[in-house]
């Protein structure tokens, strides 16, 4: 088998491809695989640019890949950490009801995270809120004493150091530009080189769609981009010691804005999630306008922006005023003011879209000829990597026909 020839070519290199390509490894250890992607480095966007928490697995609806994987993947990526010598915090999360008009909405939460079986889960009232985070507005708490921080950076890293240790090939700098069928396998044409495969796992994330279209598949959906913002408390600031999130409102689709611990030092508050006009529009003035026409003409772009109007222009103007963001943190930490926040960085979620305008909620996970297409991996696919690298690889097992001793 020359350079360019692989078994699995596993497209993206962000914490969900190189978390596939170790269970590939793992189970199929005489296959040659290789993870592609278009950047010089692993971990370039939504893996690089994420808060950093491993989440407990408390919002997922239970029964659903994401409160499965998630619970499960919280026990494989601390033990990955562990074994890999990568720092995590175990610093603990309060979800905090600021009124009693959330109570009901935190108690649904305590009961769907009990369900999904998340150890160490603690309705507390606001004495004992106080005690965990003194500066906190809270008529009554959820304590997720388990929730910690990484650097998923630094996990994906050392997930690609494993990888060239187990024999797969990391390509970066390689843009797919085509992929081509030829007597039974696959031709994929990159800015670097030509690359040959038996079958190809997308792990495309912001772009996972454009690839599986590489492939004549027409799934009936668009990834949406949508930019996350946030502002960093400044160093000498002592208002926040772990995290603080606030209830979600089902009425809207993101959580809302919330205060992080990070690993490496120091805390960020946000994000927000306002509707970006590139796919990589980590900058309001960043705008693709390929990308915003593809946006635009599809149409549960428009079904969706008409269900959520409000929302995305709340979001705009909480962007543009930072009295506005501001005011949305103080519900959860009154005393912060203006001078505690510095500019921070941003970041982007893909999210997925139907046709007619739904937000797909849970990790899509569809085959094809040749292929399995992971097509929706929002928060907490960071999380959930290497559980969900495990389960691709065992649908893969089976489409592709593979077998330990392949």
């Amino acid at each position: 088998m020359s350079s360019t020839d692989f078994n699995i070519a596993v497209v993206g290199a962000g914490i969900v491809g190189l978390g596939t390509a170790l269970a590939l490894t793992g189970r199929f250890p005489r296959l040659r695989v290789a993870v592609i992607d278009k950047e010089d480095r692993v971990a370039a966007h939504q893996t690089g640019h994420n808060s950093g928490v491993i989440h407990a697995g408390i919002y997922y609806r239970p029964g659903s890949h994401k409160a499965r994987l998630c619970v499960e993947g919280v026990r494989l990526l601390t033990r990955f950490c562990e074994d890999n010598g990568v720092r995590y915090d175990r610093c603990g999360k309060v979800i905090v009801a600021v009124d009693e008009s959330e109570t009901g909405r935190l108690q649904a939460l305590y009961e769907r995270g009990t369900v999904n079986g998340v150890p160490g889960l603690e309705l507390i009232g606001p004495e004992r809120a106080r005690e965990i985070e003194p500066q906190a507005q809270a008529v009554r708490a959820l304590h997720s004493a388990g929730t910690a921080v990484v650097d998923f950076r630094e996990v994906a890293e050392a997930m690609a150091r494993l990888l060239s240790r187990r024999g797969a090939e990391i390509i970066t700098g390689a843009r797919l530009r085509s992929i081509l069928r030829s007597d039974g396998r696959l031709y994929l044409e990159t800015s670097r080189s030509t690359y040959r495969a038996d079958n190809l796992i997308n792990c495309g994330g912001l772009y996972a769609d454009r690839i599986a279209r590489l492939m004549d598949l027409r799934p009936g959906l668009l990834v949406v981009p949508f930019r996350g913002e946030y502002y960093s408390l400044r160093p000498d600031s002592r208002l926040v010691r772990g995290l603080i999130y606030p209830v979600p409102d089902p009425r809207f689709p993101f959580l809302g804005v919330h205060f992080t611990k990070l690993i490496r030092g120091g805390h960020e508050a946000g994000p927000n999630a306002v509707l970006a006009c590139a796919r990589e529009g980590y900058r309001m003035t960043r705008i693709h306008p390929g990308e915003l026409a593809e946006m635009l003409t599809f149409p549960g772009f428009w079904r969706m922006a008409g269900r959520y109007w409000r929302t995305e222009v709340y979001e705009l103007y909480r962007s543009i005023s930072r009295r506005a963001f501001l005011r949305a943190l103080q519900r959860l930490v009154p005393a912060l003011e203006d001078k505690d926040l510095l500019p921070g960085g941003s970041g982007v979620r893909a999210q997925t879209v139907g046709r007619d305008g739904s937000l797909f909620d849970d990790f899509q996970i569809i085959e094809a000829p040749n292929a399995v297409h992971v097509l929706n991996a929002p928060s907490p696919a960071a999380t959930a990597s290497i559980a969900i690298g495990r389960h691709i690889a065992a649908v893969a097992e089976k489409a592709f026909g593979l077998s330990p001793n392949t």
